[in-house]
């Protein structure tokens, strides 16, 4: 009896022991990650943004207006959440580095050649699908941030490797 007795204090030292350094110490902090819009869908007080899932969020202030690229449509899409080509237009954009962000205008989508992105210069940009997206947006600056380059109307990026450029009705912003 005596060793049944010692053998259920011992497993019950064992478990707390366990309880105490394993799981007692362990503290839970609570995170909340609030989801970041990368487009926008309509404009003044009817906007809403798009984060980088394709996800409407609805229950977000409206973006201010001229802050975030916008996306081809006059209204959310049913479901709460956008498809097909409009969600290949988010991904290219959620993909786009912060020194692009604030020259994001919108963003458009043709059965030819994808994915394309007008800066607020009037530049576009030609992706084509959203694959390579960050390789793509690198291979766009270094055209872009190239001094021998002062004016064009396109960027295709299609084939990252080797980007094109074509026109000449913009001029490239001053580099800051």
């Amino acid at each position: 009896m005596r060793r049944v007795a010692a053998i259920v204090v011992l497993a019950v030292i064992g478990v707390l022991a366990i309880y105490h350094f394993a799981l007692a110490t362990k503290t839970v902090a609570p995170t909340v990650r609030v989801p970041a819009p990368v487009a926008a869908i309509g404009v003044g007080s009817a906007a809403v943004g798009i984060d980088s899932t394709g996800k409407v969020l609805a229950m977000s202030p409206a973006p201010e207006e001229g802050s975030l690229p916008l996306l081809p449509a006059s209204e959310p899409p049913k479901g709460g959440r956008v498809r097909g080509p409009m969600l290949e237009q988010v991904r290219v954009l959620a993909a786009a580095p912060a020194g692009f962000r604030p020259y994001l205008a919108s963003t458009s989508y043709r059965e030819a050649d994808g994915v394309r992105v007008e800066l607020s210069s009037g530049i576009e940009i030609v992706f084509g699908d959203a694959t390579q997206a960050p390789l793509k947006w690198r291979s766009a600056a270094a055209v872009l941030a190239d001094p021998a380059t002062e004016t064009l109307d396109y960027v295709d990026v299609e084939a990252p490797q080797r980007p094109a450029i074509g026109g000449s009705g913009h001029i490239l912003p001053p580099v800051e």
